[in-house]
């Protein structure tokens, strides 16, 4: 594994201001340039689903961001292609701020997070003092199974979160300081009516580990399976969520890359309108660690983030293996994280052709592709339904780490791609459930 080991001026105002215009200009002229663009990449939300609780994150970011033409898609142009590609993550991330605007706000890098909540690592004593002096909230956490302290700051009212973090830039220099981004699902599983949780006991170490939205009960996970919540309202089962951890461990009509194995469930999403966090996932890492998971899938996206890069590295320190999607905003998009830290497996996915999905993101690597699109995966209501983006390509990749039990037999068992771009090469290319 030892591969994988490897200010801007202006006051609130100001900020306000260009949000409030900045937004609504890049969505119009990217409209503009990719006509037909809302018929390829945004399929109309059932009526007032925008505004419920629950899945927020899953079902939201799945519904606005979900690619749901892929014979269009294959025709664009590249530069078409990433206009409609940005265009539906300007839109998805518009539509967060606009319905959860009291749970959510952007950064300094103009990334979603948590609204008013600072994460900071590596401060000290007197800096703590001169920020809880300036008025910021100041909760010490200490974190299960990793040795990293944390320190959650809440920002003074009326301050906004990109200005806040410029001024704890400044006061604690030699600390990481970050917000708590979000992070989004990797792709679009088909939403259905609620559903109870799949729980068969605990789950013993060796275990495989999943970090998304609760999973269902369903009759192709019978396996053992164990869940835990990290925010409000969870664990709470999610299509997404269910639909991963079928292609890691079902069996029977719905065959996973490493059928039946045992699975640790952490729910990050719940009711929460800022789920999928990083300090969610952060603890969730933690949990895993402790509980001694051998491999732990991610199929989430989202920036670099200093607290979740360092959680990764004390993680993979204790030899727990990550795998985690590249998204599905395009290859011109920035790299995705997690999968672009150098510890983590990065996956792209690969349609029945086993050409690379045109949606498919990037990251600053790519080890294996896996297939993620023309294929089949568990469903809400015990059935199953078809699935696309690269979410769905890294659990079979982590499956067959499971079985395979190390990377070097995930090489020897990889078949060449048709170009650049696959990694290592195509994992798993008939484990597509369609019969």
């Amino acid at each position: 594994m030892d591969d994988f080991d490897a200010e801007r001026a202006g006051d609130d105002r100001r900020e306000e201001t260009e949000m409030k215009w900045t937004r609504p200009l890049l969505i119009a002229g990217l409209w503009l340039a990719a006509p037909a663009a809302q018929a390829q990449l945004l399929p109309a939300p059932a009526a007032g689903a925008l505004g419920g609780v629950g899945q927020v994150l899953p079902d939201t970011l799945d519904r606005l961001g979900g690619i749901v033409d892929q014979s269009g898609l294959d025709r664009l142009s590249p530069a078409r292609l990433a206009d409609r590609l940005a265009a539906a993550r300007t839109a998805r991330i518009d539509a967060l701020l606009r319905q959860h605007g009291d749970a959510i706000e952007l950064d300094d890098r103009r990334e979603p997070a948590r609204r008013g909540i600072i994460l900071l690592t590596g401060a000290d004593a007197a800096a703590i003092e001169t920020l809880r002096a300036k008025g910021y909230g100041v909760e010490q956490v200490e974190t299960e199974g990793i040795d990293m302290a944390i320190t959650r700051l809440t920002v003074p009212d009326g301050q906004s979160l990109a200005r806040a973090l410029r001024s704890v830039r400044k006061i604690a220099p030699q600390a990481q300081a970050s917000a708590d981004n979000l992070y989004f699902p990797s792709g679009a599983a088909a939403e259905g009516r609620s559903a109870a949780l799949a729980s068969h006991g605990l789950v013993g170490r060796g275990a495989a580990g999943l970090i998304d939205g609760g999973v269902a009960a369903h009759p192709a996970l019978a396996g053992a399976i164990e869940q835990r919540g990290f925010v409000t309202g969870a664990p709470r089962a999610s299509a997404h969520g269910t639909a991963v951890a079928s292609l890691i461990g079902g069996n029977g009509s719905l065959k996973g890359a490493a059928p039946g194995t045992p699975l640790l469930v952490a729910d990050v999403y719940g009711d929460d309108p800022a789920g999928g966090s990083s300090f969610a996932i952060v603890r969730a890492l933690g949990w895993m660690a402790a509980r001694g998971a051998k491999v732990v899938t991610i199929s989430l996206v989202g920036p670099d983030n200093p607290l979740l890069a360092g959680a990764i590295r004390l993680v993979r320190d204790k030899g727990m293996m990550l795998v985690a999607a590249v998204g599905n905003d395009g290859p011109a998009a920035p790299p995705a994280y997690p999968a672009s830290y150098p510890q983590v497996i990065a996956v792209t996915g690969v349609d029945g052709r086993g050409r690379l999905l045109p949606e498919a993101g990037r990251a600053a690597h790519v080890d294996f592709a896996a297939p993620g699109a023309d294929m089949m995966a568990a469903d809400m209501d015990g059935g199953r339904d078809k699935v696309r983006g690269t979410s769905f390509a890294a659990p079979l990749v982590a499956g067959r780490l499971m079985a395979g039990g190390s990377v070097e037999a995930l090489r020897r068992e990889a078949k060449p791609g048709r170009s650049k771009g696959y990694g290592a090469g195509i994992l798993c290319e008939t484990c597509r459930n369609m019969y």
